[in-house]
C-alpha cells in the first residue's frame, strides 16, 4: 500500500491563496511517501523551493517523492493531510470571508486542483483522508521510537484545538489519556516570547540558544504569576497576562536588529526555566499515573533540546524518544502512518531519517561541477574522508555533501558544515562569516559512540542521540578543550554518530580523532542566513560561494573557488529571478521633484523587501528573465553579488 502523506497550506508556488494570508498559515510543508509503513522519500517543500518553513502547497516535495521512489501519482493508494478537515475547512472560510471577491474552494478539493496542476493527476476525492493533528505527531515518534509501550506526549503551538495531548502507546495503537487545550499552550508562550525578544515564529532556538547568557530570578517573579500548577499534572497558562505583566515590570521589548541588554537574556533565561518547570511538573504527573517508564515526545515544542535535556536527566524515565521532525514537517509522516492500515508494527528505532533527494551518481556530480568551472575547480579524491579528515585538523572549515538529505531541521551529516571543535574562536568565526549571526549562537559537537562518555555527561536514562535532541553537560575537564561547541554554561547539543546508520560520516569523525586525539567535530547545518539547509550540488555550490567556507566536499569530490572567498567572478555568469521574486517600481513626489524608487521582494505574506539601484533593476527588468552579467560596472557586480547572498536572486554560470 502506497500511502502519501501531506503537510503544509494551499497556495500555489506563484501566488498566495489570498492576498493577506497569514505568514504561518499550515506551515512546514512537506510530503512523505510510505510502502506499508516503510519510508521510501521523505523532504520538505523549503528544500526545494528554498523558502524557510514555507507555507506553499507542498508540489515540488510531492513530485521528488515520487521521483526517489519511482512511481507516479496514479500508483498512490491514499493521501493523508496532517489536521482534521473540519478544521482545515473551517480556517480556509475564514480566509474567504476575508476575501468575498476569492471564490470558495475547500481543502479537498484543493488538494486535487494542486496535484492535477502540478502532476496532470485527477486524484480521486474519496481516497484523501484527514488525520487529527496531535495524532499525527504521536504515531510518528512512538512509530520510530522502538518501543512496544511508552507514555506518548505531544506539545506545540496548537493541534486541531489542542495544545497538548498524552497518549497511552502499545503495539496495538494510541489511548488519548488527556488534552490540554489552545489557551494552556506552551508553544504559544515560547512565540510570544520569543517576539517580545524581536524575532518572529521559526527562531525559537534562538531564545534557547540566548537563555543560558541570563539569570531566571530577575523575571521569575512576571512568569510565575502567569500560570499555576495544579494536581493531576494540571495547570493554568494565563497567556495574555504576559505582556500586561511584563509592561508593568518594566522590560522593554527588543526591536528586531538591536543588540542585546542583560535584561533580554534574563527574560530569555526566565521563559526557558518556566517552560521547563511545567513540562516537568505534567510529566511527573503521567508517569506517576500510567506508570510507563518510556516517554516518546513530539510536537514543535520536543525541539526545545534543553527542556529535553531535562526530561532526560530528571530520573523519571528509563528511555526518551524525540522525533527528529517534531515540528509539522514530521506531522506529514505521521499522517501517512495513521493511514497506512497495512503497517508493520512491530517496534523499529529509528536511527536515521535520510529520506530526501540524493545529489545524484558520480558522474552527475561531475556534470554539475564543470557547468561552474569559471569559478571552481575541483578533483575526485580516491579516499576523501582521509582528505576531508586532513583538511579540518588543519584548521578548514569544510561543507560536507553527501547520499540523501535529511528529514527534519537539522544537519546530521549529510549536508552538513564540519569545523575543529577545538578552538574557541571557531564558534564566532562561523557565526559571522557563514552563518551571519548572532555570536552567541551555539554549535553542536558529534562524537563518536565510544568516546560520546568519555566527553559528554551521557545520563542512566537512554535516549536517542542520533538526531541532536539533548542538551547535556560537557564533561568539565574537557569543556576548555571543546571551546567552539561548549556553551557558555558548559552543555552542548549532542550528537553521537551511529556507524551503522551513517557510516562514512562516522568514519570521518573516527579519522579526525586519530589524527587529533578528539574524536570529535563542530557539526552545523549547510545553509547561510537567508535560505534553508541546502539540497542538491547547485545549492550546495551557491551557498559555498557566497560565504566564507574554506572547502565544499560532494561526495566524493573536492571543490575549491577560484576567486576569493565571498565575491567570485562574475561576468561568465547569468541572473536569474527565483519564482517568488517580483521587481516593483514606485513613484511619488517630494513637492516639485519626481521620487523613483526600486524593489526586489517575495510575493509571499510578509516576504522581505529590498530597494535596489536603477541600474540593477534595468539589468533585472530584462524580458529573457536570464541576463548575463557581462561587462557591468565593480559596483553593479557588488550589488548583485549581495543580492544573490540574500538570495533575491540566482546567479548560474551560463
Amino acid at each position: 500500500m502506497l500511502v502519501l502523506g501531506l503537510s503544509g497550506g494551499f497556495s500555489r508556488e506563484d501566488v498566495e491563496l489570498t492576498p493577506d494570508i497569514q505568514d504561518n498559515f499550515f506551515h512546514d510543508a512537506a510530503a512523505c511517501l510510505l510502502r506499508d509503513g516503510h519510508v521510501l522519500a521523505a523532504v520538505e517543500q523549503e528544500r526545494l523551493n528554498r523558502i524557510k518553513q514555507t507555507t506553499k502547497f507542498p508540489a515540488r516535495a510531492v513530485r521528488a517523492c515520487l521521483a526517489e521512489a519511482g512511481v507516479t501519482l496514479a500508483d498512490v493508494d491514499r493521501i493523508s493531510y496532517y489536521f482534521r478537515e473540519d478544521f482545515l475547512d473551517a480556517q480556509l472560510h475564514m480566509q474567504y470571508m476575508n476575501n468575498p471577491d476569492i471564490p470558495v474552494v475547500y481543502s479537498r478539493e484543493l488538494v486535487r486542483r494542486r496535484l492535477a496542476e502540478e502532476l496532470g493527476t485527477d486524484f480521486p476525492a474519496d481516497r484523501i483522508s484527514y488525520t487529527p493533528h496531535h495524532l499525527a505527531h504521536a504515531t510518528a515518534t512512538f512509530a520510530h521510537s522502538g518501543m512496544s509501550e511508552a507514555l506518548v506526549v505531544v506539545i506545540d503551538a496548537r493541534g486541531d484545538d489542542e495544545s497538548w495531548t498524552f497518549y497511552r502507546g502499545t503495539e496495538s495503537g494510541l489511548e488519548q489519556l488527556t488534552t490540554h487545550s489552545v489557551m494552556h499552550s506552551l508553544g504559544r508562550l515560547y512565540l510570544i516570547g520569543t517576539a517580545m525578544l524581536g524575532y518572529k515564529m521559526g527562531d525559537e532556538y534562538k531564545v534557547m540558544g540566548l537563555a543560558p547568557y541570563g539569570d531566571p530570578e530577575r523575571y521569575r517573579p512576571a512568569f510565575d504569576g502567569c500560570y499555576t500548577l495544579r494536581d493531576k499534572g494540571a495547570f493554568d497558562l494565563d497567556l495574555g497576562a504576559l505582556l500586561p505583566a511584563f509592561a508593568m515590570n518594566g522590560f522593554t521589548w527588543r526591536r528586531r536588529g538591536e543588540g542585546f541588554g542583560q535584561d533580554h537574556k534574563d527574560f530569555a533565561a526566565a521563559l526557558q526555566e518556566t517552560v521547563e518547570r511545567i513540562t516537568l511538573h505534567a510529566l511527573t504527573h503521567w508517569r506517576e499515573a500510567t506508570g510507563l517508564g518510556d516517554l516518546c515526545l513530539s510536537g514543535g515544542v520536543a525541539h526545545n533540546c534543553t527542556m529535553n535535556g531535562k526530561v532526560l536527566r530528571s530520573g523519571l524515565f528509563d528511555r526518551v524518544f524525540v522525533h527528529p521532525a517534531s515540528h509539522d514537517a514530521g506531522a506529514a509522516l505521521g499522517a501517512a502512518l495513521a493511514a497506512d492500515d497495512q503497517r508493520d508494527r512491530a517496534p523499529k528505532q529509528l536511527h536515521a531519517a535520510n529520506w530526501g533527494p540524493g545529489i545524484g551518481n558520480r558522474d552527475q556530480i561531475r556534470t554539475e561541477l564543470l557547468a561552474w568551472e569559471p569559478l571552481v575547480e575541483f578533483e575526485e579524491c580516491d579516499d576523501i574522508v582521509a582528505r576531508t579528515a586532513d583538511l579540518l585538523a588543519d584548521g578548514s572549515v569544510v561543507a560536507w555533501v553527501q547520499g540523501r538529505s535529511e528529514f527534519g531541521p537539522r544537519a546530521l551529516g549529510n549536508r552538513s558544515i564540519l569545523a575543529d571543535p577545538r578552538p574557541k574562536e571557531n564558534q564566532t568565526r562561523i557565526n559571522a562569516m557563514i552563518k551571519m549571526r548572532e555570536s552567541f549562537r551555539p554549535f553542536a559537537p558529534v562524537v563518536t559512540t565510544e568516546a560520546a562518555e568519555k566527553y559528554f555527561e551521557i545520563p542512566s536514562a537512554e535516549g536517542n542521540f542520533d538526531f541532536m535532541s539533548f542538551v547535556l553537560p560537557v564533561r568539565e575537564e574537557h569543556r576548555a578543550a571543546l571551546g567552539a561547541v561548549t556553551h557558555v554554561d558548559g552543555t552542548a547539543r549532542v550528537q553521537v554518530v551511529d556507524p551503522a546508520a551513517n557510516p562514512r560520516f562516522s568514519e570521518l569523525v573516527t579519522r579526525f580523532g586519530d589524527r587529533t586525539g578528539v574524536p570529535v567535530l563542530l557539526n552545523t547545518s549547510f545553509n547561510n542566513h537567508a535560505e534553508p539547509i541546502v539540497q542538491n550540488v547547485r545549492d550546495a555550490l551557491a551557498t559555498y560561494l557566497t560565504t566564507g567556507l574554506d572547502r565544499l566536499v560532494i561526495g566524493d569530490f573536492l571543490v575549491r573557488r577560484k576567486d576569493k572567498p565571498g565575491r567570485p567572478a562574475l561576468e561568465t555568469c547569468t541572473v536569474v529571478l527565483p519564482a517568488a521574486v517580483r521587481l516593483a517600481e514606485s513613484v511619488q513626489h517630494d513637492g516639485s521633484r519626481r521620487v523613483v524608487t526600486h524593489e526586489l521582494f517575495f510575493a509571499l505574506a510578509k516576504g522581505k523587501r529590498r530597494t535596489v539601484s536603477p541600474e540593477a533593476y534595468a539589468v533585472l527588468s530584462r524580458t529573457d528573465s536570464q541576463t548575463p552579467i557581462g561587462t557591468l560596472t565593480d559596483e553593479l557586480r557588488t550589488e548583485l553579488h549581495q543580492l544573490w547572498q540574500d538570495r533575491f536572486i540566482a546567479i548560474v554560470p551560463c
